[in-house]
């Protein structure tokens, strides 16, 4: 099952972004169901929250992968919406 986990910063939490960034991108790679994943970024291109695609059994386990990410951890987010989501293309 896909899902979109689209994320956003609180304001000015760039410094909590940066802390946590190397322990969220070994997260990212170590947990092996994330298909796409990038930052979302503001009209002067500063990070401002996070878009990421994951793989996984369905949406409890999209919840648990998200509850864990470091940048939750570390409360850089104000929301985060997890949506099912079907590839076209």
């Amino acid at each position: 099952m896909l899902i979109a986990l689209i994320a956003r910063d609180k304001p000015g939490a760039l410094q909590t972004r940066l802390d946590n960034r190397e322990a969220h991108l070994a997260y990212l790679k170590e947990t092996g169901v994330v298909s796409q994943a990038g930052p979302l970024l503001d009209e002067e291109g500063g990070m401002t929250g996070s878009l990421i695609v994951l793989d996984v059994a369905d949406m409890a386990a999209a919840r648990d992968w998200a509850a864990n990410d470091p940048y939750a951890k570390a409360g850089l987010f104000a929301s985060v919406d997890l949506i099912a989501w079907k590839k076209v293309i």
